[in-house]
């Protein structure tokens, strides 16, 4: 059965261009109203215009859709909250909120400059949280919420050159695991998507064949996926080139090394079994951790 949107309302986050472009216009294109967010900046962030945002609408109205621009900068609570109840004023609701916005500032970390860390920090990981914090009361209030987080390969497995988009990015799932678990009783679903495709952000990175392979549309099925109805929770998954992959942050069933004076040597002594990734697991909370240690504790003690 086709997923469509008909009724919903959607926030994109960074929708003046490359895949935030994309999700504005499929989530339009399947019948949900959106919201298309763009600062108007350049790649670093600099600047600011409406005009990127505006010439998406301009697309979804002539395609018979629903839409309205705003040019908010996701790091500005106020303005974030003022696009929140934009769409409220607007619609009457928000259901979809897609934090897509984001900027680059890459340089080794040796030569990476403290501004440029915290400036991504903030736009990535403080643009989400402001949004996420907008949209939850809403969400809450009428039983039904879908959150997406952008991800990145850079956060969950590093990439030279940016300490700072990948510490944000893998912050974004960190943010992504509890507010499932704290939303799961509003029907609050939050997925995280780690797109490869070629935009304004990867240009000068990738060869031009592996660009043309890498087209931002081919991500879309994906996104439309994790904020469906229907949607899982919880769910990291990675897109790129019609390729879908899930990611899954793993504990491996580990190895008792004890409390007494030796346990250190003994660890050292022991780490490839610790490392053994024969029946790893992926918890259901922090809280496993724990009970999986004590669990085992509980059995040697006795």
């Amino acid at each position: 059965m086709p997923i469509d949107f008909k009724g919903r309302v959607a926030i994109v986050t960074g929708a003046g261009g490359g895949l935030g472009r994309q999700h504005a216009l499929a989530l339009a294109a399947r019948g949900a109203k959106v919201v298309v967010n763009d600062l108007g900046g350049a790649r670093d962030g600099s600047g600011h215009s409406l005009t990127a945002a505006e010439a998406v609408v301009a697309e979804i109205v002539a395609a018979g859709g629903e839409a309205i621009a705003n040019g908010a900068s996701v790091t500005d609570w106020d303005a974030v909250q003022a696009m929140v109840q934009q769409a409220v004023d607007t619609w009457g609701r928000v259901d979809i909120l897609v934090n897509n916005a984001g900027i680059l500032r890459d340089k080794s970390f040796a030569k990476m400059e403290l501004a440029d860390f915290r400036l991504v920090m903030d736009v990535h990981l403080m643009g989400a949280v402001h949004c996420c914090k907008a949209v939850w009361p809403h969400m809450v209030e009428q039983k039904y919420g879908r959150i997406l987080m952008t991800t990145s390969s850079s956060g969950l497995y590093g990439n030279f050159g940016q300490s700072n988009y990948g510490a944000a990015k893998l912050a974004l799932v960190g943010l992504m695991q509890t507010l499932s678990i704290e939303g799961a009783k509003s029907d609050i679903r939050v997925n995280a998507l780690a797109p490869t495709a070629a935009t304004r952000m990867t240009e000068g990175l990738m060869s031009e064949a592996v660009l043309a392979a890498l087209k931002p549309e081919a991500v879309v099925p994906a996104m439309l996926v994790l904020v469906a109805q229907n949607a899982p929770t919880r769910t990291i998954l990675c897109a790129g080139a019609g390729h879908v992959e899930a990611a899954n942050i793993t504990m491996t069933q580990g190895d008792w090394i004890g409390l007494d004076g030796d346990a250190t040597e003994r660890l050292a002594a022991q780490l490839d079994k610790v490392r053994d990734r024969v029946d790893e697991m992926v918890p259901s909370s922090g809280a496993a951790q724990g009970s999986h240690e004590v669990s085992h504790a509980t059995v040697k003690l006795a």
